[in-house]
C-alpha cells in the first residue's frame, strides 16, 4: 500500500470527510484491521482565506507548495489537495511534489472519471465563485471531453456566499440546502446531465437524495481515486 499525502484544512470539515472515506475504503478492500497510510498537512484556513480575499494567489501557492513538501517528507507516495478552489494553485503543488518524483492527483480528473463511467458529458458546476467563473476547473474537465454549465449571476453569488459564510464554518441550514436544490433545478433545465459539488463541503449540506439530478461529490470521487492509486501496485506517473 502506498502512502497518501493529503493537503487539507480548507476547510477541516471536508478534510475529515477525506480521512474517513479513505480509511473506510481501504478497510473494505483489504479487510481485517487494515487502514490507510496517510501523511496529512492541515493548513490554517484563516491564512489561506486571507490570501483568497486579497487576491494573493502567489502567497497561497507557496503555502500549498510548502505543505506538499512536508507531506512528501512524511512519506507520501502521491498527493491530493482536499479542496476544489485551491486547484487554482495546482501547478505549485504539482511542482513541489515532482521535486521528489511524487505525483499530484487533480480533483477534476477524479470528477471526470465518474462522469465518463456514466456517460455524462455536460456537468453543472457548484462551488466557490472562482471555480464557477474562472477557467482553471472547466478547462481541466474539457481535457476529458466534458463541458460545464454554471449558475446565473444571482445563483453564483448565493452558492459562493453559502460556501464561505456557512458550510466552511460548519454551519448547515435547511434554507440554504433548499436554495442549492433550486439552483440545481435550473442547471438541469439548461442541459446539465449531472451536477458537480465542486466545493468539498457541499456534500455535507446537500445529499444526493435531495438533488433533482445526479450528483458527483468531488470529495468522494477524489478520495476514491486516491485509494485506487494507493492500492495499485503499478508505478505512479509524475507530471
Amino acid at each position: 500500500m502506498k502512502t497518501i499525502g493529503l493537503v487539507g484544512g480548507m476547510s477541516w470539515h471536508s478534510t475529515v470527510t477525506y480521512y474517513r472515506l479513505i480509511n473506510e475504503q481501504v478497510a473494505a478492500r483489504l479487510g481485517g484491521h487494515a487502514s490507510a497510510r496517510i501523511s496529512l498537512q492541515s493548513l490554517d484556513f484563516a491564512d489561506v482565506r486571507d490570501c483568497q480575499v486579497r487576491g494573493d494567489w502567489a502567497g497561497s501557492a507557496e503555502l500549498l507548495a510548502d505543505a506538499t513538501r512536508r507531506c512528501v517528507a512524511g512519506g507520501a507516495d502521491l498527493v491530493g489537495l482536499c479542496t476544489n478552489l485551491m486547484h487554482k494553485n495546482f501547478a505549485a503543488l504539482e511542482g513541489a511534489a515532482a521535486e521528489s518524483d511524487v505525483p499530484a492527483v487533480h480533483i477534476a480528473d477524479a470528477v471526470a472519471a465518474v462522469a465518463q463511467r456514466h456517460g455524462w458529458t455536460t456537468l453543472g458546476l457548484l462551488g466557490a465563485r472562482w471555480v464557477m467563473e474562472e477557467t482553471f476547473y472547466a478547462e481541466r474537465l474539457a481535457t476529458h471531453g466534458i463541458s460545464v454549465v454554471v449558475p446565473d449571476a444571482a445563483g453564483r453569488e448565493l452558492v459562493d456566499r453559502v460556501v464561505f459564510d456557512e458550510i466552511t464554518q460548519g454551519i448547515f441550514r435547511d434554507e440554504s440546502r433548499a436554495a442549492y436544490v433550486d439552483v440545481m433545478r435550473d442547471l438541469s433545465a439548461r442541459g446539465a446531465d449531472a451536477v458537480v459539488l465542486a466545493c468539498t463541503e457541499i456534500g455535507l449540506l446537500v445529499d444526493a437524495a435531495d438533488a433533482p439530478l445526479p450528483v458527483i461529490d468531488s470529495a468522494v470521487a477524489h478520495a476514491s481515486l486516491l485509494v485506487d492509486l494507493a492500492l495499485d501496485d503499478a508505478a505512479l506517473p509524475v507530471g
